[in-house]
């Protein structure tokens, strides 16, 4: 018995030897591949990284493309370092790409916002607390994510709106520019004073200070209607003044207007009953 069990311990014992000799030198090094390796990751990631903050890159892009890049960086070092130590890795890259393959074809929607985030993160057509109005929506914009962009609306709704069709259609960002024009239209009578009532349309432009001065603000006639003489008003303003300025000058217009007797006309309609006389 113990000489049995003595040969069967020198018989694992050379088994461990020659998988040592066979697999020591290919582990040791692979091991050493393995570390190295990941230390060149970091180092390339950090690189990466300061390079984006350099470019002014978004964050969230930013981030996400330093975790991408990293795991494709790692995963093309463990097959290296499986196929130092004899692992069969062709196998597992016909499998990877096949489930990529599949992955892809069932997200092809979020594919496709993907890219959508990725090319307005870039481009930057908006950024963070721009208002814009997009996709039938309008509002704030609160986040742009890689897959959905957030807008926040004037009466404190949030709306999540994909980056694929954002990126594929129309946007107008009132935020580019530090001033815009306000356009509004006024009616009077046809028996009312033209001149009087465009003179003191221009004199309310005048009167308010957030209308800027400088600019080329105008009060037109601009058509001849059914019921009514029109007049454009147009006055450039501050963006943050666009509001304010347009709802008080309705409520200046109107309260001018009745002091001066001047009147607003608005959609009527006669209708006049014809009496038939009964025949005998």
């Amino acid at each position: 018995m113990e000489n049995f069990d003595l040969s069967v311990l020198e018989e694992y014992q050379q088994q461990v030897i020659e998988y040592a000799a066979l697999y020591g030198g290919k582990l040791i090094l692979a091991l050493l591949t393995l570390v190295i390796g990941l230390w060149i990751i970091r180092w390339i990631i950090a690189g990466f990284d300061r390079g984006l903050r350099a470019s002014k890159v978004e964050e969230t892009l930013a981030i996400f493309l330093e975790k991408l890049s990293a795991t494709i960086l790692k995963v093309l070092l463990f097959i290296s370092v499986a196929s130092m130590v004899g692992i069969e890795t062709t196998s597992f890259i016909a499998i990877f790409g096949a489930a990529g393959l599949a992955v892809g074809l069932a997200l092809q929607g979020s594919l496709s916002n993907f890219a959508g985030g990725v090319l307005i993160l870039l481009f930057k057509p908006f950024k963070v607390g721009d208002f814009i109005e997009t996709q039938g929506y309008s509002g704030s914009v609160k986040q742009i994510q890689i897959f959905n962009t957030i807008l926040h609306t004037g009466d404190r709704k949030t709306i999540i709106i994909p980056n694929g069709p954002i990126s594929n259609s129309s946007i107008v960002n009132y935020s580019l520019s530090p001033i815009r024009r306000v356009d509004m239209v006024f009616g009077i009578g046809y028996g009312d004073d033209l001149k009087k009532a465009k003179n003191l349309l221009q004199k309310l432009i005048e009167a308010d200070e957030r209308i800027l001065k400088d600019q080329d603000n105008q009060v037109l006639l601009s058509e001849l209607a059914d019921s009514s003489v029109n007049f454009t008003v147009r006055a450039f303003v501050n963006s943050a003044d666009y509001w304010g300025v347009f709802f008080d000058m309705q409520e200046n217009v109107k309260l001018t207007f009745d002091a001066e007797g001047i009147s607003i006309p608005y959609p009527q309609q006669d209708v006049h009953i014809h009496k038939m006389e009964k025949s005998d």
